[in-house]
């Protein structure tokens, strides 16, 4: 009977929204007012956009894409947002909004929907499922919200109050407020772990052989406030105040290519705002100081990871913030053992598998950080419904069987997270099984070893050259040059010096080389170079503004990677690349670095650490 009323409900302000919009569709964003940078967002449908340009064209303009069918995009946002998107030339319309009676206070579910768990029973239910078998659950904290709610989480294994040397699995809800069937996604996951311990062998041999951290309610400000009054508010972000307005969105602020490419926004109102600078909410913070807390010896104990969301059932993988399938940040091996895992979970749940960039560019995503970063195999998940109804709000009558939908696909992951190249059946390589590669070549700049700077006599910058040091850290809008290193104290660094201001010894001019002594390659076997590297610039940066990375051989010079500047405001975050570089085997190589400063007067720096090349026999 419940349900029954609150479909009458829904077809009234349906038929209500239908008079509202029965005029133009371009009157419903409203004129442009001061107040709409500020104002409060709304769902809309978007009639037109196909193709990947068109979505891509929409995610720009900093609104939130919720779901995506053949010719129609539903998105959230502002009202600024909306005529941007009308200027783009798609027809729009006002979806409905939830139901907001109520008053604040209530900080609960409407009663149709009690099976869903606010705050407080999310920390009681963790409570409960640790007190109910305390020989393999423990709650654990990772530490505070911005409004000071305590962030929880579950810890299961054998012998769950000893650190083993097992791999480790984590699974994290509930980044966006108003997706609550993730928190009871979690919830299933902890439940079935835990009370199917000694009864079904599957079960039982994982949480004997690796440890689940389970987090279903990362953003509990954000919950709390959607729920406040009882109703539904449709908030997505966390509860910080921002410059303009209230909230950053969480899952566009983590660091790895935060703010790079178009895939957040930088205005306060947005669905899709990234934050002041990245890891500037609380939340952000905590979960990846929890993930670095898991670097045990210098090694990441977590090995896959799920960030569970909704809507619009669909299985991603990184990159999010560009849509080359590889490059010097996913090696092919990598994309390959993504899409099969991927496309293996997908089979069991009849969700879409594909890389996140797909759908449309995003940047600054927690599964980019997680995998560039800490080389963590992390997917998202994008929850039921299929399609744009019942959204973001799915009645609890489908908490049951759309959690228990993702049993086999979440079992799979875990039994991967042994060695995740299994998939592609290149576990020797990469997993221990078989001979380890041979280190060819290793510098980690402690000492000199023969790099030459502008070594061709060609450069042009006319400060921050290339050179061997400690470096100093700077920071204007967020840091510049980083003053640590991967490892030991110093790296490759364009002018170590902070000096009086972030711009005073950073490369200027022009461009600024550095090579390499020779390197005799073997001739036989897979070869590999990788290193570390960060570039950070200003917002008066260009794409002229460029980090490279070639490789001297007998033919010549060849470019293995280019990292170009942008008008955007770009923090230094240390990131890894992989080549393969087999087709030089059996010659005496060099490894060239460059940098430029091609803009005028931008702010330019870059750094390499932990130079590698390998072979595998």
């Amino acid at each position: 009977m419940r349900r029954q009323q609150v479909a009458i409900l829904i077809s009234a302000l349906a038929c209500a929204a239908a008079l509202v919009l029965a005029g133009p569709a371009t009157s419903a964003p409203g004129g442009d007012t001061d107040s709409d940078a500020s104002g409060s967002s709304a769902q809309y449908v978007l009639i037109g956009p196909k193709t990947w340009a068109d979505r891509n064209a929409v995610a720009a303009t900093g609104a939130a894409i919720d779901y995506i069918e053949h010719g129609k995009i539903y998105v959230t946002a502002t009202r600024a947002e909306a005529r941007s998107i009308l200027r783009l030339g798609f027809k729009i319309e006002l979806v409905p909004p939830p139901a907001t009676e109520g008053e604040v206070g209530i900080n609960d579910f409407p009663p149709a929907d009690s099976l869903y768990h606010n705050y407080a029973e999310t920390n009681a239910e963790l409570l409960q499922i640790a007190n109910d078998h305390p020989a393999i659950a423990q709650r654990f904290s990772i530490g505070t919200s911005y409004e000071g709610r305590t962030i929880y989480g579950v810890k299961i294994s054998d012998n769950v109050g000893v650190d083993e040397n097992e791999p480790e699995i984590l699974f994290n809800a509930n980044q966006h407020a108003r997706e609550h069937l993730t928190t009871e996604q979690a919830f299933y996951l902890a439940n079935l772990l835990t009370n199917s311990y000694g009864s079904d062998s599957r079960i039982t041999n994982l949480v004997n052989s690796r440890e689940f951290w389970i987090i279903p309610m990362v953003n509990p400000d954000g919950v709390e406030y959607d729920i406040a009054t009882g109703s539904y508010r449709s908030w997505r972000k966390n509860r910080q105040p921002n410059p303009t307005a209230t909230g950053t969105d969480l899952n566009r602020n983590w660091a790895y290519q935060w703010g790079c490419c178009g895939g957040s926004s930088g205005t306060g109102s947005s669905e899709t705002y990234r934050g002041t600078s990245a890891f500037s909410a609380p939340e952000t913070q905590r979960l990846r100081d929890f993930v670095l807390s898991r670097r045990i010896g210098g090694v990441q104990q977590i090995k896959v990871n799920v960030d569970i969301h909704t809507y619009s059932e669909l299985i991603l993988w990184p990159y999010g913030y560009k849509t080359a399938d590889t490059g010097a940040d996913m090696t092919a091996d990598q994309r390959n053992t993504f899409a099969t895992i991927g496309q293996q979970m997908a089979a069991t749940n009849g969700f879409t598998p594909e890389q996140a960039s797909d759908l449309y560019i995003a940047d600054g995503v927690i599964i980019d950080w997680l995998f560039n970063n800490q080389g963590i195999f992390a997917y998202t998940f994008e929850l039921y419904p299929a399609g744009g109804s019942p959204g973001f709000y799915p009645p609890d009558e489908q908490i049951a069987p759309q959690t228990q939908r993702n049993r086999e696909a979440f079992l799979i992951l875990s039994e991967y997270a042994d060695c995740v190249y299994r998939a592609i059946g290149k576990q020797a390589q990469y997993c221990n099984t078989g001979p380890p590669p041979t280190t060819v070549y290793s510098d980690n700049f402690e000492t000199a070893t023969g790099w030459t700077t502008n070594p061709n006599g060609t450069d042009t910058a006319t400060t921050g050259a290339w050179e061997r040091g400690d470096p100093e850290a700077t920071d204007s809008s967020g840091p510049k040059q980083l003053g640590t290193t991967v490892s030991g104290s110093n790296d490759l660094v364009t002018g170590r010096l902070a000096g009086t201001g972030a711009g005073a010894f950073d490369i200027d001019g022009g461009v600024t080389s550095i090579r390499s002594p020779a390197i005799a390659l073997p001739s036989t076997g897979t070869l590999n170079l990788s290193l570390s590297w960060y570039l950070g610039h200003g917002s008066n940066a260009s794409s002229a503004d460029f980090f490279r990375v070639s490789i001297v051989h007998n033919a010549g010079t060849t470019v293995l990677f280019t990292q170009a500047g942008a008008a955007v405001d770009r923090d230094a975050v240390w990131a890894t690349g992989t080549w393969n570089i087999s087709a030089y085997a059996g010659q005496s190589v060099r490894v060239l670095i460059q940098a430029a400063d091609a803009s005028t007067a931008s702010l330019v720096e870059a750094g390499v650490d932990n130079v590698l090349i390998t072979q595998q026999s």
